[in-house]
């Protein structure tokens, strides 16, 4: 009973409600959005971001999933988002640089947070070749694998957030892992 009391306080957009949610969820968002985006002050923006379009979106909630699946779909969509509009940026400053615009910033930095809890890993390049490896996967297969390696997911929590079948979750996580197997066999070999 609690938590349609929960639902009817957010659709009426009670400040008690909004305390209550960004209580709950705070801390799982921003890890989610840190399993994508693994830089801290990006991914609180994302959690934010993901927040506000909670707080705007709660109306149209139908209730046909948990909230808590309707908040990580959110978290997941945003990310991507936010990779999609990072990437375009860092093809357009290539081009740029490639027609004597402005030569694009360095961005082998741009990992900064490796204390996420579903990653310990001892030293930070590691850390930054792995979430390179895994930005390198298509995206189907970055958000399922990321989202049940990374943030711990079962397989039936990702494929309710994904809203795609069990198996066809195993099949992109099996995908996942082996082209995870070249893209860092490819780089060893390179290393070496």
């Amino acid at each position: 009973m609690e938590d349609k009391q929960f639902l009817a306080d957010l659709r009426e957009q009670k400040q008690s409600a909004y305390s209550r949610l960004l209580d709950d969820y705070q801390s799982k968002v921003f890890n989610t959005c840190l399993s994508f985006v693994p830089n801290k002050e990006d991914a609180e923006d994302i959690a934010q971001e993901v927040f506000v379009e909670v707080y705007n979106s709660i109306k149209k909630f139908k209730g046909d999933s948990k909230l808590s699946t309707w908040i990580y779909r959110i978290s997941v969509n945003k990310s991507l988002e936010f990779i999609r509009k990072k990437s375009t940026k860092k093809r357009f400053g290539f081009m740029q640089s490639i027609t004597g615009g402005n030569i694009p910033v360095d961005k082998s930095s741009y990992f900064t947070e490796f204390n996420h809890p579903g990653i310990q890993l001892e030293n930070k390049e590691k850390s930054e070749l792995l979430f390179n490896a895994i930005n390198k996967l298509p995206e189907a297969q970055k958000v399922v694998f990321t989202l049940h390696k990374v943030d711990g997911m079962s397989y039936k929590e990702v494929s309710e957030v994904t809203e795609k079948s069990v198996s066809s979750i195993e099949s992109l996580l099996f995908r996942a892992k082996k082209n995870l197997q070249k893209i860092l066999t490819e780089y060893y070999k390179n290393e070496s």
